[in-house]
């Protein structure tokens, strides 16, 4: 063959060439087949599913990271802000007002009281047990929030036919902490209309105000320790009766330190947290010893406390202390706050300890006395009302009793002080004062007949007695004796009813004073503070008396008074003579005549009963030799009492007191001075020119006796000088 070179090409088979696959990636058909396409309604919504997921998704962890960064933000912002541990602690805007009575011992509390700053370690193991048992068993392992205690809080709402968030709150400490903060809020009485304002503002229960409440208890457990915050929380929580913190409450119920509370009484105080007014022992101890009693259990159950330890606080429950149990004074602190600046007392920013003339044991025994006799002479139910004083003859007042049922509670209506009712013949003594500071004796005699008196723009007014009878003549202690109110006005025409009403006056009747002839009868009015005030001039030998309950007023820590003494002797109104047969005659009032019922089995005694017009107001006052007291009946509109005068049960309650505060004590007799012999005739002083009759004024001048040189001007002396002074004032 050609080209061959004649030779022939050896016999090869042809190599047969396999063509590899391309790669997967540069086919679009791809090597795995895709699965096919679902069709129809199916295919749809399960590709509308997937979407929507997805797009969930997103949104979700975008959200989430948005909301984890606004937290965040927020708690660096609270982090940043919240200042040293102690300047959290005290959570008052007020101060407080500690009041002790006359043997230094604290009787009653006014503001909110706070009892000093404690810490988590520092107080008894007991009390940080069961704080954490009762309020967030948790407390020290989560991070402020705990959302079990939530997820439970809502579960429990939601059983109870509650909204979520409405009732339990499934608040840790920590977020309770934050609440009691204000978040960080403080109090400004420029923006807020008061305090209590305020304070709802802080409990605001929304979703809002919890989701705020939850980022700054992350900035409390980012800036403070644990402790550090229950520290916090046991300074700044309200415990009941103006108790600020658990130092304040323990010494208001248990008069002990935080450091000496037994588990009893731990339980006790921590019980108070749910609900501290409605739980307060000083209102309800049963209701709050049955309260400590879950407590208890928690602790127990926490293992906070042993089997035997928690029978024997059960076995042995907290009791209050005795001056939390007394529960005494109310009546006499709300009178004694009034007696500093209200920036010192009722208004107070500062804490402020009042020493008060208070006598824990008189004031019980007034309160016994009134509970004695209208639980067993007073018919059940009676709506009539009663009102007591104790003081001394200087004016201190001892005790006080504005109404019946004092329930504790500071600004009630107080009837010593603020009732101002008619004294009928309790007023009398001022009268015959008057006349036997003129010169008259007990003895002297005047008329008792008809009488008319011509009262201009009144027209003739005739006085009549009690008994709608006349005894003819009678000495001027048989008059008061029986109360006979004709021989009164005689005597109030014969001297001067302006001479009369002098002496009312400077014995501390401030009250506006009758002008005309029935001032004799009692027909001014008058609260019973002032007169007993008034009776204590007489007892003291003649001297005023502004009565007064507060000693001193300092603020706490301090040693120096801000205020001293407010109130006591004042000057001489009549004689030491005329006193002291005044207070005869007014022994005789007891002895014999309308005041039998207050006579004293041991003691002299003396005063004078009172009846107004229909009966509407009852009294007696009087004295021995240690103490003055007088008692007011009647009824808060006025109601005219039935079968009651002022011999009665006003003089059975004054009894029943003057018992009770006298026990124990020596007897002493009274400072009175017994008249010479009546003499046989009497004289007749001339009429006033007002008086029809010739028997208008029979009023015969005492013999001559020695009278004690020891006083100041007397009532002539100062009648002499307003004269002279008229005359020389009209001359100019």
């Amino acid at each position: 063959m050609a080209g061959t070179g004649g030779k022939r090409p050896p016999l090869v088979a042809e190599k047969r060439r396999v063509a590899k696959p391309a790669p997967k990636a540069r086919t679009k058909a791809a090597p795995r087949r895709a699965a096919p396409r679902r069709r129809g309604p199916v295919g749809w919504l399960t590709g509308l599913f997937r979407w929507v997921f997805m797009l969930i998704w997103r949104l979700f962890w975008r959200g989430a990271a948005v909301v984890f960064l606004l937290i965040a933000a927020g708690t660096f912002y609270f982090f940043s802000s919240l200042p040293p541990v102690e300047a959290l602690l005290d959570a008052r805007a007020r101060g407080s007002v500690t009041l002790l009575d006359r043997d230094g011992q604290v009787f009653a509390w006014r503001g909110e009281q706070f009892g000093g700053q404690i810490t988590a370690d520092s107080v008894s193991p007991n009390l940080r047990n069961a704080i954490v048992a009762t309020e967030d068993r948790r407390f020290y392992h989560h991070f402020g929030v705990s959302p079990r205690g939530i997820a439970s809080a809502v579960k429990i709402n939601l059983s109870e036919g509650r909204r979520a968030l409405s009732g339990h709150g499934g608040s840790t400490i920590t977020q309770q902490t934050a609440k009691l903060l204000c978040l960080g809020v403080d109090y400004d009485p420029e923006v807020w209309k008061s305090e209590a304002d305020y304070e709802a503002d802080c409990r605001e229960g929304s979703v809002w105000r919890k989701v705020k409440e939850a980022v700054y208890a992350f900035g409390l457990e980012a800036r403070y320790s644990k402790d550090e915050i229950l520290t916090i929380y046991m300074n700044r929580a309200f415990l009941g009766a103006g108790s600020r913190g658990f130092e304040a409450a323990a010494q208001r119920y248990f008069g002990k330190s935080t450091t000496q509370v037994s588990p009893a009484e731990a339980a006790m105080l921590a019980g108070l947290l749910v609900a501290p007014t409605r739980y307060a022992p000083t209102n309800d101890l049963e209701r709050s010893q049955r309260r400590a009693l879950t407590v208890l259990r928690l602790m127990e159950e926490q293992g906070f406390l042993t089997t035997a330890e928690a029978a024997a606080a059960r076995a042995n429950p907290a009791e209050l202390s005795d001056a939390a149990e007394a529960r005494a004074g109310g009546y006499f602190a709300d009178w004694v706050m009034n007696a500093g600046p209200d920036f010192l007392t009722r208004d107070t920013t500062e804490d402020v300890i009042l020493r008060t003339t208070f006598d824990a044991g008189l004031q019980r025994a007034a309160e016994d006395a009134l509970d004695f006799v209208f639980e067993t002479k007073v018919r059940g139910g009676s709506k009539a009302q009663a009102a007591i004083v104790v003081m001394s003859s200087d004016g201190a007042v001892r005790a006080m009793v504005g109404g019946r049922k004092f329930k504790g509670v500071a600004g009630q209506f107080n009837r010593a002080i603020m009732a101002k009712r008619q004294t009928g013949s309790a007023f009398k003594p001022f009268v015959y004062a008057t006349a036997l500071e003129l010169g008259h004796s007990p003895n002297d005699v005047v008329m008792d007949s008809p009488l008319t008196l011509n009262v201009p723009g009144s027209g003739a007014w005739s006085p009549k007695n009690y008994t709608k009878d006349f005894k003819g003549a009678v000495t001027l202690t048989q008059a008061l004796k029986e109360s006979l109110n004709i021989p009164a006005v005689r005597v109030s025409e014969s001297v001067g009813r302006e001479n009369v009403r002098r002496v009312a006056e400077d014995f501390g009747i401030a009250s506006d004073l009758a002008l005309g002839p029935a001032l004799a009868l009692g027909a001014s009015e008058s609260t019973l503070l002032e007169m007993t005030g008034a009776y204590a001039g007489i007892l003291n030998g003649g001297t005023s008396v502004r009565p007064y309950g507060l000693l001193e007023l300092r603020l706490k820590g301090d040693d120096t008074p801000l205020i001293g003494q407010d109130g006591g002797l004042g000057e001489r109104v009549i004689s030491r003579g005329a006193a002291e047969q005044l207070t005869y005659m007014m022994h005789e009032v007891v002895q014999s005549g309308t005041g039998t019922r207050a006579r004293l089995d041991d003691r002299q005694a003396a005063g004078k009963t009172g009846t107004t017009q229909a009966a509407r107001d009852a009294w007696f006052l009087g004295f021995t030799a240690d103490y003055v007291a007088g008692v007011w009946m009647g009824y808060d509109d006025n109601t005219p009492l039935t079968g009651v005068t002022g011999g009665g049960l006003p003089a059975e309650i004054w009894h029943e007191v003057m018992v009770r505060v006298h026990q124990g004590l020596p007897v002493a007799p009274l400072p009175m001075r017994r008249p010479a012999a009546p003499a046989q005739t009497p004289a007749l002083m001339p009429d006033q020119g007002n008086m029809a009759g010739a028997s208008s004024a029979n009023v015969r001048p005492a013999p001559a006796q020695p009278v004690p040189v020891q006083r100041a001007p007397d009532l002539v002396e100062r009648i002499l000088k307003d004269v002279l002074g008229g005359l020389l004032g009209r001359s100019n």
